[in-house]
């Protein structure tokens, strides 16, 4: 049985952000792939996480991989397979890592199931790569790997993607979980600096935002017969011309919208509406039912306001095994809802056989929304919020992790404590009644994504890891 699945990789040209950048940046990207293609060639970059689609972490690959295999630097893509036990584990150690409440680390019990399925992916990676390789393992799922590589001479960075900026007990016993595997690379990249953890050496430690490709199929500009049709296609919109559906794919190709979503709702959104969305994993650190609390208790009061909770379908997720209970608990606290705010409350289970039209939904809710919400109780960084403020869209966020580096609060969204229900339902209602203020802090939003969030910034800071930890590539004593 294999430990590791390919993934694709579709090369994209550069050249498409020649209509995004200025001049001087546009000259610094084909400067820096000129220089890629110098210092790598041959050689091979292979990231490493545990699924290919869903979730923050697998469109960001998908992205960032294409745009240097277009830039003509060897890129590769594999997945870690492992077992519902095993991705029970890195479930725990993923909340713990956020702090989730009742979350316990993993003990020495488990410890030996994680180093048997990473250790085997390590092993089966190890006869793929050449000496002179790199490597970049991504989140808790893949730190076991990080010993053997290096111990056979091989450059790795390990990318953390999760954190709190004030850990407690049970994220340090997540740390301590981890650290023995951690401790081996050559280089730890976190989001932001609060994340990265005591005891690491901080001259191997990075910081790298994420970032959005505003060219994919979640995020290039749909137009308003588009938009309308995907929702009304999908199953939550009332009008719309099915096959206007249309968004392009990656590789430029057209692609439609025919499936539709698994919805709860008691009848579809009349084009007239004024819609918040959240659109987020099925997590409880997303918190869709403190969401649903916040709309019940204020929004609903203006009468042509609506929720539409949305969210990938548990089973295209292969790596969050919590997903489907989660689903199940918002769904049971709409029904319990009074009638009259049940009926304008939508959730959406969006279909994943097609990875590149679940984005297309995607996108078509964030850019039909009034009001865009992001109400995690933690967050690494919240791309969903990046994709939003690109969209032009006012965002409602939570005070906490990355969402705080992109949200300027008053300027560019409003920023809420997130256990704070009053306040966050206050803010929600106060963009949907003030269009002078929402269309303000949208058009601000879409700025300081531009100037900070795109891919040729993260690039860069790739570049600079990857030129480091290859100088720093020998076996480990």
């Amino acid at each position: 049985m294999t430990s590791l699945d390919k993934v694709d990789i579709p090369p994209l040209p550069l050249e498409r952000f020649r209509d995004v950048l200025d001049d001087a940046g546009y000259r610094d990207l084909l400067a820096l792939a000129a220089l890629g293609r110098t210092t790598l060639a041959g050689r091979a970059v292979w990231c490493v996480n545990s699924t290919a689609r869903g979730g923050g972490v697998a469109e960001m690959l998908r992205s960032l991989l294409s745009y240097t295999r277009g830039a003509g630097v060897d890129s590769r893509w594999v997945v870690v397979k492992g077992s519902p036990p095993f991705f029970d584990i890195t479930k725990r150690l993923h909340n713990c890592l956020h702090d989730a409440p009742g979350a316990q680390p993993p003990g020495d019990a488990e410890r030996a199931l994680y180093e048997q399925v990473t250790g085997a992916a390590a092993q089966e990676l190890l006869a793929l790569i050449a000496p002179r390789d790199v490597v970049i393992l991504h989140d808790p799922q893949t730190a076991g790997m990080a010993p053997a590589l290096r111990a056979a001479g091989v450059g790795v960075a390990w990318r953390c993607h999760v954190g709190v900026d004030a850990p407690t007990e049970v994220v340090r016993g997540a740390w301590d979980f981890l650290r023995p595997y951690v401790h081996c690379a050559d280089a730890y990249v976190f989001s932001r600096e609060e994340f990265i953890w005591d005891g690491l050496d901080r001259a191997r430690a990075s910081i790298i935002p994420p970032s959005i490709d505003v060219f994919s199929a979640k995020n290039q500009t749909l137009g308003d017969d588009a938009v309308a049709a995907i929702l009304a296609t999908t199953g939550l919109l009332e009008d719309g011309e099915r096959h206007e559906a249309v968004f392009l794919r990656e590789d430029g190709t057209p692609g439609r919208v025919d499936r539709q979503s698994r919805i709860w709702q008691d009848a579809r959104i009349s084009e007239g509406d004024r819609v918040v969305t959240q659109v987020s994993r099925w997590d409880g650190l997303k918190d869709p039912l403190g969401v649903l609390a916040c709309f019940a208790e204020h929004a609903a009061a203006i009468p042509d306001a609506q929720l539409v909770l949305a969210g990938p379908s548990p089973e295209g997720v292969a790596d969050d095994p919590e997903a489907e209970k989660v689903l199940a608990a918002v769904v049971s606290a709409r029904e319990e809802l009074p009638p009259e705010v049940r009926r304008r409350v939508h959730i959406a289970s969006l279909p994943m056989e097609d990875p590149e039209e679940n984005a297309a939904i995607v996108n078509a809710l964030q850019s039909h929304a009034s009001v865009v919400v992001q109400k995690s109780l933690a967050e690494g960084f919240g791309l969903t919020v990046a994709e939003a403020m690109w969209k032009g869209r006012p965002v409602v966020a939570s005070a906490v992790g990355g969402i705080q580096d992109q949200v300027i609060d008053g300027v560019t969204g409003l920023l809420i404590d997130p256990r704070d229900r009053d306040a966050f339902g206050r803010a929600v209602t106060s963009l949907l009644q003030d269009q002078e203020l929402a269309e303000r802090l949208g058009a601000a939003a879409r700025e300081r994504v531009r100037d900070e969030f795109l891919e040729p910034r993260h690039l860069q800071q790739w570049f600079d890891i990857v030129e480091r930890i290859s100088a720093a590539a020998a076996p480990a004593p």
